[in-house]
């Protein structure tokens, strides 16, 4: 059974008491061609895609995660981290903290290599660029040709 619920003027499907963007418990039980298959709050299993992955899972291993998508043929879709905008944000906050910590500058640019971007942040290329425009626009970061940088306060 799918429930619409309005929110905010846009519909969430829900099943089983479950929505889109929400936060659940996750025990990682199979490993398939596509991904990975978890047992969702320990009542529903959902699949988290091998391409939106970016760090090792193990059978058995318990992680949060989000919902991503409840679809239309029922299945739910499952993601590690928090899906749309919320996700932006929380990455450009830790990119905000690796350059301090990096003294204002990491050698990550949005040329950098898919996997090289995966393993110091744990996010898609795609994820990763959006966050890193969304902190030039800010007018927090600068380009280089090597990297990014903390702009420097007038």
């Amino acid at each position: 059974m799918v429930i619409i619920e309005h929110n905010k003027g846009r519909a969430k499907k829900k099943q089983a008491g479950f929505h889109e963007g929400q936060k659940v418990a996750l025990r990682i039980s199979a490993r398939k061609e596509m991904g990975f298959i978890a047992v969702i709050n320990g009542t529903h299993k959902g699949i988290l895609y091998g391409n939106e992955v970016f760090q090792p899972l193990k059978i058995g291993q318990e992680i949060d995660g989000f919902i991503k998508k409840v679809r239309d043929d029922k299945k739910i879709d499952l993601c590690l981290q928090k899906p749309g905008y919320k996700a932006i944000d929380a990455l450009s906050r830790k990119i905000m903290d690796e350059l301090q910590q990096q003294g204002g500058c990491i050698a990550v640019t949005d040329k950098s290599q898919p996997k090289a971007i995966a393993d110091i942040f744990g996010v898609s290329k795609k994820t990763f660029k959006k966050a890193i425009g969304n902190l030039y626009k800010k007018r927090l970061i600068t380009f280089e040709k090597n990297g990014i940088r903390l702009r420097e306060k007038k």
